[in-house]
């Protein structure tokens, strides 16, 4: 009788990661350097090391960062957390970009813990990234999670693609907002969350 086979796990399912050093140690004899002088090493885990963590938002997923946070409240007015530190890489060139994000919103009968929005946009930064799509996935993950009145969500950020190759502009922000709800629909509301941000605005 042939052995049973045991049963397959999820956790079995899932892939492994490719590993990413073999190919870094490529990448560098592309470029004309020797994989195996001295300095470089342990270039090729320590550059796979850094990529998983700056990566690790792929696995991670919004039901379950925010779902033992979400409170029931009796407030209606708006709440604001700015000055979030943004650290993502671009899609394009796998170069950072970096700076900061002002989140609002204006609860509807439940509210998100403070500290887990820092990490719901960690989690989305830590991907690669256009700014532009960033800004939506954090303002649309709050919009599924609590159903607010209203979400705004602002970014500026230094792309290093466009300080340090391509155009070397060396003072450019690149600013960008997704409103939904209130902040779209009424000029007052967003208005109102604009002034509260914008002394914090490029980069101040």
């Amino acid at each position: 009788m042939a052995a049973r086979r045991k049963p397959t796990t999820r956790r079995a399912r899932r892939a492994a990661p490719a590993p990413l050093a073999e190919h870094v140690r490529s990448l560098l004899a592309g470029l004309g350097e020797d994989p195996a002088r001295e300095g470089l090493l342990k270039t090729p885990e320590r550059v796979e090391k850094a990529l998983r963590f700056l990566t690790q938002g792929y696995s991670q997923d919004v039901e379950t960062l925010l779902n033992q946070a979400l409170f029931t409240v009796d407030y209606d007015e708006m709440v604001i957390i700015k000055d979030i530190e943004v650290f993502s890489m671009c899609e394009h060139h796998m170069l950072p970009f970096f700076g900061k994000a002002h989140v609002a919103y204006i609860p509807n009968g439940k509210v998100v813990g403070l500290s887990k929005v820092p990490r719901l946009v960690d989690m989305f930064a830590r991907r690669l990234q256009v700014q532009e799509r960033l800004t939506v996935q954090i303002a649309e993950a709050i919009e599924s999670k609590i159903h607010p009145r209203g979400v705004g969500v602002v970014i500026e950020a230094m792309h290093l693609c466009m300080l340090m190759r391509g155009v070397e502009k060396q003072n450019c922000v690149a600013v960008t907002s997704c409103m939904r709800g209130m902040f779209r629909d009424q000029m007052q509301t967003r208005e109102e969350f604009l002034a509260l941000v914008r002394p914090h605005l490029r980069l101040g």
